[in-house]
């Protein structure tokens, strides 16, 4: 044989082994699961959480989200509900937790979220909180007076009630605009004179002021607040048994505080929720106790009830404060039980 042949055999010979080898793999590939599916099905799922006391933290903290839903979740903290709205809006993360007045600031614009699961009803864990050192000794003496608090979060939606129930111009005061950690340090400084906020701030302030009202008072005043778990409208209809785990991990966590608050409220718990929230510890026990948290049942009822009117008084407060431009009839579109079912 000529060595011309040689090379025709030898050539013929390797395309022949490529093209049995690519019907192969692509035999093989057409066996296999829908690889771009499963990436897709497995892609991390980003969740945005804040420094607020509640039981769920404990789930949180032991990674329970993870282990029930078989997802990968990437927990991000952030410091105010309306940094949590504009990553929800932008989509850079998918659920969120938030106060019920950024909640209804933001459904208000038409931002693409629902409510469907409540935190918790809000209680001692934000108050309102005045300098010893101010010479504020009644409510009346806070005209002038300079008080810190996050624009459009629960606080400042309760700071501006409790100021209504009390018979005070909000133009009386100086209200600014600082986040939690803000205002632990302008609280330090000594540049404000009191606050309505949260945990850690809270605590912080207390340590050297008094607290005038909570917003367990200022909800029988009339104006109650939520903490609330929402989701982007779109992961909601695509990703639904993972909203169902989630609300199940939650309330699992919820039924056990309410069942022996004290038991829940062991050391080991009471340690993980103050590594993820920054509270002291010591704090933790009366923080849990001072909010209310609702069973599955609840939670139905609430939602399916009373809740949506809840929002649309928050939202025509808040219209009428100048800080939101309008108010929907209703906001029922943007509230939802059947992953509570």
């Amino acid at each position: 044989m000529s060595q011309k042949n040689s090379k025709v055999i030898g050539i013929t010979a390797v395309v022949i082994i490529a093209i049995v080898a690519f019907i192969f793999f692509q035999n093989k590939e057409t066996d296999q699961p829908n690889t771009s599916a499963q990436s897709k099905d497995s892609k991390t799922i980003v969740i945005a959480y804040q420094t607020g006391v509640d039981p769920s933290k404990v789930a949180q903290a032991n990674g329970e989200y993870e282990k029930d839903s078989q997802k990968n979740i990437q927990w991000k903290k952030f410091d105010t509900g309306s940094d949590v709205v504009n990553a929800l809006a932008s989509g850079d993360v998918v659920i969120g937790n938030i106060g019920s007045s950024p909640y209804a600031a933001a459904t208000s614009r038409d931002v693409p979220i629902q409510t469907f699961l409540i935190t918790s009803k809000l209680g001692s864990s934000e108050a309102f909180v005045v300098r010893e050192k101010s010479g504020i000794k009644t409510p009346q003496d806070l005209v002038g007076k300079t008080i810190a608090v996050p624009f459009v979060s629960t606080t400042h939606y309760s700071l501006l009630a409790a100021l209504k129930h009390w018979n005070i111009a909000e133009n009386s005061v100086k209200i600014v605009n600082l986040r939690p950690p803000e205002i632990t340090a302008a609280w330090e400084r000594g540049d404000i004179d009191a606050t309505y906020v949260w945990e850690p701030a809270l605590s912080k302030a207390k340590a050297s002021g008094t607290v005038f009202a909570d917003s367990r008072q200022v909800g029988q005043w009339g104006s109650p607040t939520y903490d609330l778990w929402v989701v982007r409208k779109d992961f909601a209809e695509q990703h639904p048994d993972f909203l169902r785990s989630f609300v199940k991990t939650t309330l699992k966590q919820i039924d056990s505080y309410n069942n022996d608050p004290k038991a829940f409220s062991n050391p080991e718990n009471v340690e993980k929720i103050a590594q993820l929230t920054g509270s002291d510890t010591k704090d933790i026990p009366l923080l849990l106790s001072g909010n209310e948290y609702l069973n599955q049942s609840q939670q139905i009822t609430t939602l399916n009830g009373e809740f949506a009117k809840n929002i649309l008084d928050t939202a025509t407060f808040l219209k009428g404060q100048g800080k939101v431009d309008q108010v929907k009839p209703d906001y029922k579109e943007h509230i939802s039980s059947k992953f509570i079912q």
